[in-house]
């Protein structure tokens, strides 16, 4: 196949970089390893520990379909409560029905996960400290799955013509990489404009990948949007149809992970990276100099979107200036810089979408740099259980908070008042009185309120 062709001599091993990998029957597999590289749906799952990443994501699916039948549940039993307006009655059955519809429609399209291999145990995820991040749930990004492929023509575009003004009077790639792709639609469109030999599109999440496959290939899917804000009635749950013309020749999808990009050195001209390098939990020099060891000596670096970097270390959250500097620092040339207002997710359906100030730049590889260790996503005292536990400042406040909330939901017996419970709460010497009440009183505030809190699908 000419994707197995375009991709043999690109592919290197997310554990140890040996590359080229090998072909089996069914996938890939590194000799130093030992480990095998599953198919999923025609894409290679290129993780660094390809059972039990797609384990999880099966487990984040499981628990995805579990939370929409039971939101039939709910809204089944809101409407046997009777005498309800009209009104009401309508929009609670069209909730109720389309989050049945949906749950058979995220279990067909993520068929071929749930028949993957077996999840490898916790064990093997700690081992090689890494996973898909617990911040990154499978619906996310599920917003933009429309936004790609049913009604975002006008941003869609836009996002085209920036990428291709930054990139300006540059030589025409011939091999792209598209890390962190999403559901696929810009780098299928670059790859058109392009009229690249080979791109490859990659991101961590099967469910945006098994999309932009399908998408890739011309099929047509039938989704449900689910607006944050409907405009009407009819606006609360939309059967959306996704479709496009098959890609040209060459594009390729894959399941991979960006902090550990499973390509050997100098496999692409052009690396794009879409609304993706504020996001990675990892140092953006890190980050940058991934990138250069991508790309061949004459290589380049586009990077497109709002550049809002969200770390818990202030350092890490840099400043337009202090990112194009630290590019810099990482081998490339002062780049090309591009600023624009764009629509950001104008869904039909919704009140919710936005103009957005996004940042273009274009910067060409000029010289090596260190690369970072591999990413590890956690620290050797939980990997190996042989060091001892540090006491984290954040531990002691927590152990001193779970104290407290558990003392307090201990006594939560439907015959207590909140001032008992205050009172109570001086005798252990946990807090005065005067200071247990308001505590008390907050914490089952939030108690309450997350109770009530309205469901999203």
């Amino acid at each position: 196949m000419q994707a197995d062709t375009e991709l043999a001599a690109r592919l290197a091993c997310p554990r140890c970089d040996r590359s080229p990998l090998d072909r089996t029957a069914d996938g890939w597999r590194c000799g130093s390893c030992r480990i095998d590289f599953p198919v999923l749906d025609g894409m290679p799952c290129l993780y660094s520990a390809p059972g039990a990443a797609l384990g999880e994501w099966r487990g984040r699916l499981h628990a995805e379909l579990r939370r929409l039948q039971q939101d039939a549940k709910l809204l089944d039993a809101a409407l046997a409560k009777g005498a309800l307006a009209p009104l009401t009655k309508r929009r609670l059955e069209l909730r109720r029905d389309a989050a049945r519809i949906h749950h058979d429609e995220l279990r067909d399209l993520l068929a071929p996960l749930l028949a993957g291999h077996p999840a490898a145990g916790g064990e093997t995820y700690l081992a090689l400290r890494t996973r898909p991040p617990t911040d990154q749930g499978l619906t996310t990004y599920y917003p933009n799955v429309h936004r790609d492929w049913s009604w975002g023509e006008e941003e869609n575009r836009r996002s085209v013509e920036l990428v291709s003004e930054a990139y300006a009077a540059r030589e025409r790639p011939q091999h792209m990489l598209v890390l962190g792709c999403g559901a696929g639609r810009l780098a299928r469109d670059l790859h058109e404009h392009f009229g690249c030999r080979s791109t490859v599109a990659m991101d961590f999440n099967p469910l945006l990948m098994l999309i932009a496959a399908r998408m890739f290939r011309g099929e047509a899917l039938t989704l449900h949007e689910f607006p944050i804000a409907p405009k009407s009635m009819a606006d609360q749950a939309v059967a959306r149809k996704l479709e496009a013309p098959p890609a040209a020749a060459g594009l390729i999808p894959l399941l991979g992970d960006a902090l550990r990009p499973p390509f050997a050195a100098g496999s692409f001209d052009t690396v794009v990276t879409p609304w993706v390098i504020d996001i990675l939990p990892d140092q953006p020099a890190h980050t940058a100099a991934r990138i250069n060891r991508l790309l061949t000596p004459t290589g380049r670096w586009i990077s497109f979107g709002s550049l809002n970097f969200s770390h818990a270390d202030p350092t890490l959250c840099l400043s337009l200036e202090e990112t194009l500097a630290m590019i810099e620092e990482a081998g490339f040339a002062a780049p090309d810089v591009v600023e624009a207002e764009i629509p950001y997710m104008c869904s039909p359906a919704s009140r919710h979408g936005r103009r957005e100030q996004v940042v273009t730049f274009c910067a060409d590889r000029v010289g090596e740099v260190p690369q970072p260790e591999r990413h590890s996503a956690l620290p050797d005292w939980i990997v190996t259980g042989k060091q001892p536990v540090p006491v984290l400042p954040h531990f002691q406040l927590q152990t001193l908070s779970s104290r407290v909330h558990l003392f307090i939901m201990s006594l939560i017996d439907g015959k207590r008042t909140l001032e008992d419970m205050a009172q109570l709460m001086e005798a252990q010497q946990l807090m005065t009185r005067a200071e247990a009440e308001p505590a008390i009183r907050t914490f089952l505030e939030r108690l309450y309120e997350d109770s009530q809190r309205e469901k999203r699908f």
